[in-house]
């Protein structure tokens, strides 16, 4: 695709992930039973198809057998089948191994995996099936004509930071598409203008997000064996902090560990990524790692809002699928097999559309109705209040889910609500508890064997960005930028950042400003979910940049 060029297409998808991919999938072998020849077009971002992939990842296998009926399960790359599936209590020097599985999370059948991986055998799959495959290209504008959408331009190149054309300038391409799916994963940049430019979350709840840190080892023969899982609960969380620990084993002495909090803490000065180092230092886990060595690392943000916080999935030549819509199945935490769903309904819903020559909202709404139909309703709605429960603390939450058990996901109180994570955080002085340096005092101090600072971490995650480029990470008021975030909370920014992307920098007189280090931004968009007054918008840099993911 070159600049200035506008390129037709009867769908385009935006994003490479497992929802994207499976409705270029389903859509293509549709379209062949019908003896149709629409063009399918599917954009990625990453430098490649499983760049920008991310997740634990257990994964339900059993949609993949209907994604892809004529392929042995065996031949798609999940890693091992669960073998041990425990749930651990966790303290910092001793745990106690539940005898039961809390409700909605046994792993019986299922398989470890790399998503990364499972994705680039996907990409084969549609190419083989004549989907068309860009990757390297950077989507940052959705086209309108008469209000609808028509597509959506790839970003202009050869800008530098100031903003000002280079020689080596190239605008992008606008790509006219009849339907366009929106396939780019949690907290899309575009999902959010759709989003916004609809009103699609009218009545909605306000999406709530989880982030993760991962790290994916090398360890000696016997330390832990394929298919072995652990799920941790406890330490070095707080009764405020909801979240947890895994620790998955894989193939070839390998185990991917990982601790995902909930956005929605109170703390300014919390960090993810070091309470993760602090959590692999405890007794269980570091028993594990002893004597391996750490050989990648990630960070990804996920939605946790569950039913009530999904969008209106569809408008006018447009479908929202996956992590973008939101759809993950709390307490499972699991979403990859409900993108692969949300796809192959996307997919179902185009070719209908298509055949009718009717891409209206009107025709498109039986998205919603397929999925309201489906697996994914089942799912998510039984623990539609699961996570709203848990916003007064892991015991009123516990307590609140025993009675959504009870009832069938309803509760007592019925429609739980919930409040954006950037609203949740409190100011310096209004935080009664230990800021976090205090409650692990001596325990920050990383030795890069077993623990590690945030530098070294994101230089396992094979970053990169181009120097000439405008910075995409967008503070939108600075001023009160400055007064509010770096005064009155203490610039949380620097702590909630997985890869150290924004410094405090203070000078001799005491002047405080934020640095930006975009060269480092690991793209699991934190900063535009829990920044105070919502002050900062990620937007997408270059194409091809960003982490290049190899097994995460």
């Amino acid at each position: 695709m070159n600049g200035n060029d506008t390129v037709s297409t009867d769908v385009l998808i935006i994003g490479g992930g497992p929802s994207g991919l499976a409705t270029a999938i389903r859509l293509a072998d549709i379209l062949k039973q019908t003896g149709r020849n629409n063009r399918i077009l599917l954009i990625e971002k990453g430098r490649e198809i499983g760049s920008h992939i991310l997740s634990g990842a257990v994964i339900k296998p059993l949609v993949f057998k209907e994604l892809l009926p004529d392929v042995n399960l065996s031949e798609i790359p999940f890693n091992s089948e669960v073998t041990k599936d425990t749930t651990i209590l966790l303290g910092e020097k001793g745990f106690i191994a539940l005898p039961f599985h809390v409700p909605y999370m046994s792993n019986k059948g299922n398989y470890v995996a790399s998503l990364g991986q499972v994705c680039r055998y996907l990409a084969i799959k549609a190419q083989e099936k004549g989907v068309e495959i860009y990757t390297g290209f950077a989507i940052d504008e959705i086209l309108y004509k008469d209000g609808k959408v028509i597509g959506a331009k790839t970003k202009d190149t050869g800008i530098d930071h100031h903003g000002q054309k280079l020689e080596n300038f190239q605008p992008g391409t606008r790509i006219e598409a009849r339907i366009t799916v929106f396939a780019e994963g949690t907290r899309g940049s575009l999902t959010k203008m759709l989003i916004a430019k609809f009103n699609l979350n009218k009545d909605r709840n306000e999406q709530v997000y989880s982030l993760g840190c991962k790290e994916l080892w090398v360890v000696p023969p016997g330390n832990i064996k394929p298919g072995e899982i652990y799920h941790t609960m406890g330490y070095p969380l707080d009764n405020d902090e909801f979240g947890g620990g895994f620790i998955y084993g894989l193939n070839d002495n390998k185990v991917a560990v990982g601790l995902v909090v909930g956005l929605d803490y109170q703390d300014p000065s919390f960090d993810v990524h070091d309470a993760f180092q602090i959590w692999k230092a405890s007794s269980f886990v570091s028993k594990i790692l002893k004597g391996g060595k750490m050989v990648e690392y990630g960070a990804k943000t996920l939605p946790e809002g569950g039913y009530y916080a999904i969008p209106k999935l569809y408008t006018d030549n447009a479908i929202i699928v996956g992590d973008s819509a939101g759809l993950v199945a709390m307490p499972a935490l699991k979403g990859v097999h409900l993108a692969v769903r949300s796809g192959m309904l996307a997919a179902q819903t185009a070719a209908d559309a298509l055949s009718r020559n009717d891409t209206s909202e009107k025709s498109l709404q039986q998205y919603e109705t397929l999925v309201n139909n489906s697996s994914i309703y089942k799912e998510m709605y039984v623990v539609r209040n699961f996570r709203q429960g848990f916003a007064k603390g892991l015991i009123a939450g516990g307590l609140l889910f025993g009675t959504q058990l009870i009832t069938g996901g309803a509760g007592f109180f019925g429609r739980l609500r919930s409040h954006a994570d950037y609203q949740t955080t409190l100011k310096l002085s209004e935080l009664k508890k230990k800021p976090f340096k205090e409650r692990f005092k001596g325990k920050l101090e990383f030795d890069k064997v077993l623990t590690f600072d945030k530098s070294t971490d994101v230089y396992h995650s094979g970053v990169y960005h181009d120097e000439d480029q405008v910075v995409h990470l967008h503070i939108k008021d600075m001023e009160k930028f400055n007064a509010v975030n770096i005064e009155e909370y203490g610039a949380p920014e620097q702590f909630f950042c997985s890869s150290e992307v924004y410094e405090l920098h203070v000078d001799k007189a005491g002047h405080k400003e934020i640095r930006i280090h975009a060269e480092n931004c690991m793209h699991c968009k934190t900063c535009d979910i829990k920044s105070p007054g919502d002050n900062i918008t990620w937007v997408v840099p270059n194409g091809g940049n960003g982490p290049d993911f190899q097994n995460m």
